[in-house]
């Protein structure tokens, strides 16, 4: 990217961690702890500093066209606005353009020098340089014809070039401030009196005893000591269910209690909890992400040594062996030089990035790093996550199963969540979402730790778990229920009146869309796996109804950026879809992470692309996108190649024997060109409707 600030590069050199030797994926500094904490603040203002760079040069060009004696040939009104000291007005506003419009370029330029990758921001300092340096002496008394046109709008075009490229790549920063949200502020300790005083989360210690109470959140790692409950981490584990807990379980800060108030005592705090440990994974995968060079930074790499050489051969060309003097040589070199850098160049790859982006956007997507999102293209596997993702990330009824000739799919369906209706758990809410009518309920109880009973048309109704059953003494002989309880899924039993008439299997409910989207992958020749925290019965269940070519279960959180890590070991490279905070270290270590949009701020943070709508789709639909991207941008850069190729031999004067020699204005014309086609081309990026119902 090249642009720096003098104060933001100072704090990388002052505050660099010996442990941390990666660098910022926005500015391509040194990332420190410093830099994670105002990253964003800084990147920010960087952002603000073009965009006022841009209007203040684009303002001061207008005059400078206006007065710039080679336009005014061009539209054919000569000398007729021409007045004492119009080039020295022409040189000031002109030297305006060039330091302050121009500081971004030669920032980046040292930056490049500094490490010895030459790419755009050299080949644009060396144009506008020569431009400036030459037209100056021109003003002064050098016979020729004034460059400051071209140098000041080459200045503007790539001033907004790099700010839609900066701000297009700006974000992950924010990541590890939304993980920090997850701890709430303050927690309800128990004091040595017996008392409890609210006091903030960080102030805790191991062997500290707090109270949650139903619905807050764990504020740190502990131990249940007094109480049960159920605990959702499902954020944090990507466990679908919520875990029924009691003495002696281990929570996890972050996680949400359900509907028992439990007493914990502290037994992790600081580095050593859980989300602390998922922060310094997400630093480390975001410190050792490579930097791909993009594409217009090799041309321009190319291109600076062609302008530089090229200048410094036509030079010593015409010196010595013709006679038409130094001051028509030097005219020679400093054209070839400027022309080498032709707008359309400079904006080859940034007008191609913001039409796609719109695309996107109106097509349900964000694009958050042009880098990873260019890469896409090359990804040859992608990895799911399940919760939230291939499924829904909410319980639902996936079989119904009879066992009673009197009662009927829907019967059996109907009468248990006619009771459910009035539990708040999970599996009950699961029940009741996928029953379109429900019964009257008389006499409703809850059976503790058993299930819940009723009166429904003068039946006793009761929902129970296999637990109970045994407890009744009632067999089970059926091998559709044996295949569902090996599948890893929830079954809960309906009885009436004492016999067992039914049983509903619950699950994660599949997405529609994942079947059709891992087909939609195999065709394009990318291996599709999944990665879970979940059981290995579920998993082996969504992997067989979905199609997966290889599936990863009872992965730990903190396990997951290290299998991610493996399979880019085996040469793929490799693409992560997730929505939880388990997912953001595993987001932040693929070479493109992809976010489900309905999933945690940490991990759309974090992933390179978010999925708006929460469709596996929509990761086939942006790997194409990037495709076409990628041929959009080679065609722009190949029309600024066709440019420089057939433009540069003529400005250097190959042809000047027969007649033809290319001057500013006939250069003007053709830059014109060369930029009118890559804009129209770049329109011309069209969105490949693999979805019918999409339109």
């Amino acid at each position: 990217m090249g642009y720096d600030d003098s104060n933001h590069q100072m704090k990388h050199m002052d505050h660099e961690s010996p442990e941390k030797k990666g660098e910022c994926v926005v500015c391509g500094g040194k990332l420190t702890e410093q830099h994670r904490m105002e990253g964003g603040h800084v990147h920010s203002s960087m952002i603000d500093d073009l965009k006022k760079r841009f209007y203040i040069s684009l303002l001061i060009t207008i005059p400078i066209i206006i007065l710039s004696p080679t336009i005014q040939g061009l539209v054919g009104i000569g000398n007729s606005i021409r007045f004492t000291g119009d080039l020295y007005l022409l040189f000031a506003l002109s030297s305006i353009v060039y330091f302050y419009g121009g500081y971004p370029f030669f920032k980046g330029f040292l930056n490049e020098i500094k490490l010895r990758t030459p790419g755009m921001d050299m080949l644009i300092s060396v144009a506008i340089t020569s431009a400036y340096l030459y037209s100056s002496a021109v003003v002064f008394g050098l016979n020729g014809e004034v460059f400051f046109w071209e140098l000041a709008t080459l200045i503007d075009i790539m001033l907004i070039g790099h700010w839609l490229e900066m701000r297009s790549v700006m974000g992950a920063s924010r990541a590890l401030e939304e993980l920090v949200k997850l701890i709430p502020s303050s927690a309800h300790k128990i004091m040595a009196d017996g008392s409890t005083m609210d006091v903030p989360s960080d102030e805790l210690n191991v062997g500290d005893n707090v109270i949650i109470k139903p619905g807050e959140k764990v504020p740190i790692d502990g131990e249940i000591i007094k109480g049960s409950t159920s605990i959702d981490e499902s954020m944090l584990t990507g466990e679908s269910e919520p875990l029924f807990k009691e003495n002696g379980a281990v929570v996890i800060g972050g996680s949400i209690n359900g509907d028992g108030s439990i007493t914990v005592e502290i037994k992790k705090t600081g580095k050593d909890s859980f989300l602390s440990q998922v922060i310094n994974l997400v630093e480390e995968a975001q410190a050792t992400k490579s930097k791909t060079q993009n594409l217009a930074d090799r041309f321009a790499t190319w291109l600076t040594i062609i302008a530089l050489s090229g200048g410094f051969i036509t030079l010593l060309v015409w010196l010595g062996i013709t006679s038409y003097g130094f001051e028509f040589a030097l005219e020679r070199a400093v054209t070839v030089m400027v022309i080498t850098c032709p707008h359309a160049l400079g904006l080859a790859v940034p007008l191609v990035v913001a039409v796609s982006t719109s695309l996107s956007a109106r097509n349900g997507l964000l694009i958050r790093n042009r880098t990873s999102f260019e890469r896409s293209r090359d990804i040859n596997a992608i990895i799911f996550d399940k919760t939230g993702t291939l499924t829904e990330g909410k319980f639902g009824v996936t079989d119904i199963v009879p066992l009673s000739r009197e009662y009927h799919e829907n019967d059996v369906l109907k009468y248990a969540a006619s009771l459910e209706s009035y539990s708040e758990h999970p599996i009950a809410k699961g029940v009741v979402n996928s029953a379109k009518e429900t019964f009257d309920v008389e006499d409703f109880k809850s059976i503790p730790g058993k299930g819940i009973q009723g009166k429904i048309n003068t039946k006793n109704v009761e929902v129970v778990s296999p637990g109970y059953l045994k407890e009744l003494n009632i067999d089970i002989p059926n091998e559709k229920i044996d295949k569902l309880l090996s599948e890893g899924k929830t079954i809960v039993f309906v009885i009436i009146d004492r016999e067992l008439k039914g049983a509903l299997a619950l699950a994660d409910i599949i997405r529609e869309e994942s079947k059709e989207a891992i087909k939609e992958f195999k065709d394009m020749g990318i291996q599709c796996m999944m990665i879970t925290g979940d059981r290995k019965e579920v998993a082996e269940w969504v992997s067989k109804e979905i199609g997966l070519d290889k599936y990863y279960a009872e992965v730990l959180p903190q396990e997951k950026a290290e299998k991610v890590r493996e399979i880019q070991a085996e040469g793929l490279v490799v693409a992560m879809t997730g929505d939880g905070i388990n997912d953001a270290p595993a987001l932040a270590q693929a070479d493109v992470g992809i976010a489900i949009g309905a999933g945690t701020d940490v991990a759309i943070e974090v992933a390179d692309i978010v999925l708006v709508r929460s469709n596996p789709l929509d990761a086939v639909y942006i790997i194409k996108l990037a495709k076409s991207t990628y041929n959009k941008m080679f065609q722009n850069l190949a029309w600024g190649a066709g440019y420089n190729i057939f433009a540069i031999p003529i400005a250097a004067g190959v042809l000047y024997s027969f007649g033809i020699l290319i001057t500013p204005a006939a250069g003007v014309i053709l830059m014109s060109m060369s930029t009118i086609i890559v804009a129209f081309n770049s329109r011309t990026l069209k969105i490949d409707k693999i979805v019918k119902h999409r339109i």
